[in-house]
């Protein structure tokens, strides 16, 4: 299933590789969790000196409420990882609190 996707990058182009990656990141989201109506993608390059300075954003719109994590890595891909890892922790606890009502 394609979740719809807007995708946001400041202070840069996001190049498509990048954005298919998510892409296919979020969509392996609705195998824990298929009531995802679609995902706000925000991708930021902080310019500071630091290494780890490449910054993923996504929220995702689920009935009831949103999901939201942000993660900061030294690269797009780690940080999409990181970041769709504790969304699916958090879609996990959601279908589990939805199970219980």
């Amino acid at each position: 299933m394609n979740v719809k996707m807007n995708v946001r990058s400041v202070n840069f182009d996001a190049d498509q590789k990048l954005i298919d990656f998510i892409q296919e990141k979020i969509d392996k989201l609705t195998h824990f969790f298929d009531k995802i109506i679609s995902a706000d993608v925000y991708l930021k390059v902080d310019n500071t000196s630091e290494m780890e300075n490449k910054e993923v954003e996504i929220r995702l719109f689920v009935p009831g409420h949103d999901l939201f994590a942000k993660k900061t890595s030294k690269n797009f891909e780690a940080a999409t990882d990181e970041v769709t890892e504790a969304l699916r922790r958090q879609a996990k606890k959601h279908k589990e609190k939805e199970r219980m009502r």
